[in-house]
């Protein structure tokens, strides 16, 4: 059966690179079928798999070409170890509703069948902490199933945390999604670790793992790849792996308890004292 996992987090969080470097990770290491479909207008979700290409987005189609151009064989594209690869785009900047191309999309890919069943996970990587109108989407109507949450220890990620928290217990009910987790995606600030425990089990759910910065991940970036297909034996390529089997392993899918404003500012008040 095919996972279907949303990927949400403060904007330059690294939502994209956690996304496309534990989607090739799982295809490397744990030999697992995968999909990414981008909901971001800026159409970046995709590009480390596909070798730095910018593909052609479903919203661009539709503008040049019209619905019935919009083929799998013209929006789908297949890189590192054949990782499928969609990128629903938006409107011009400035123009329309860039909300409503993640909908339109979402859709289409249904139509056209382009979720499959040989495959093991569809990764829904979903612009910033936006959590209404088509960015909740993948959420708001069971499109995905489990949502992981990339965050890190700097005051601004835990309170977008917890507002996508808030997001998912709205539609937890209507749609059956579930938080499988936190991702950690290291910016190496003081107590960072105790204090992503500390806010995942105030929320009730857990950090699934605590990815450490290495600046192996932005060379490999330079070089349009990730840190599995730029180097597989690297230590941060073995992060990405324990990452996968967390998420291949993972049973515990909670409605989270979001905190209130007074919870969370008293416990972004603790850590922020630290010496």
């Amino acid at each position: 059966m095919t996972r279907k996992v949303a990927i949400y987090g403060k904007g330059g969080i690294g939502k994209s690179t956690t996304t496309q470097n534990t989607a090739a990770a799982l295809a490397f290491f744990h030999d697992k079928h995968i999909f990414i479909h981008g909901c971001d207008p800026k159409a970046d979700s995709t590009r480390l798999i596909l070798g730095g290409q910018m593909q052609e987005t479903v919203m661009d189609t539709l503008r040049i070409h019209g619905a019935e151009k919009v083929t799998l064989d013209k929006v789908v594209k297949t890189g590192f170890k054949e990782i499928r690869c969609v990128e629903s785009g938006g409107p011009e900047p400035g123009v329309g509703c860039a909300g409503r191309g993640v909908i339109t999309a979402i859709d289409l890919m249904e139509e056209n069948d382009a979720y499959t069943e040989d495959l093991d996970f569809v990764f829904f990587d979903v612009l910033g902490d936006v959590v209404c109108g088509g960015f909740a989407m993948p959420i708001r109507d069971g499109k995905a199933q489990e949502v992981y949450i990339v965050a890190s220890g700097e005051m601004m990620a835990i309170y977008a945390a917890n507002n996508i928290a808030k997001g998912l217990v709205k539609y937890a009910k209507q749609s059956g999604v579930r938080l499988g987790g936190i991702i950690c995606n290291s910016r190496m600030v003081d107590g960072e670790k105790e204090f992503l425990n500390e806010f995942t089990a105030a929320i009730g759910t857990k950090m699934i793992h605590f990815v450490p910065r290495d600046n192996i991940v932005q060379k490999a970036e330079f070089n349009k790849k990730t840190v599995t297909e730029f180097d597989p034996e690297a230590k941060q390529a073995q992060e990405y792996k324990q990452l996968g089997k967390e998420i291949l392993e993972n049973k515990d899918f909670v409605i989270p308890k979001p905190l209130n404003m007074d919870e969370l500012e008293s416990m972004v008040v603790k850590y922020g004292l630290l010496d």
